[in-house]
């Protein structure tokens, strides 16, 4: 079973219950391609493990990043990324797209 295969509800819940802190991302909006639909869920605790995935590559290195800064200063963010159409051409890519993730730290 590998990281994005356990559940990120179940294992936030077990990280919040050994008393570390936790943050909880989930994608909230998608346009045109993106990897993981809404409603996909990644949890990180405050040592840096993850679990779940909401994106892939740079995206969730960036948003794992995001989540530790949310279990410090426990404010909640709102992350647009995203590239356009022309923009993926330019690049090589056959399709451009966008997705919003929620993440906040969990109580």
């Amino acid at each position: 079973m590998s990281d994005i295969d356990v559940d990120p509800l179940n294992q936030a819940q077990t990280w919040r219950k050994s008393g570390k802190g936790v943050a909880l991302a989930t994608v909230v909006t998608t346009w045109g391609s993106a990897p993981r639909p809404v409603g996909s869920q990644l949890a990180v605790d405050e040592d840096g493990n993850f679990v779940g995935s909401v994106s892939g590559g740079c995206i969730e290195g960036a948003v794992v990043t995001e989540g530790l800064d949310a279990i410090q200063d426990g404010k909640p963010r709102l992350l647009d990324f995203g590239v356009s159409d022309a923009q993926a051409w330019e690049v090589g890519l056959a399709c451009g797209g966008k997705i919003q993730i929620f993440v906040e730290k969990l109580a």
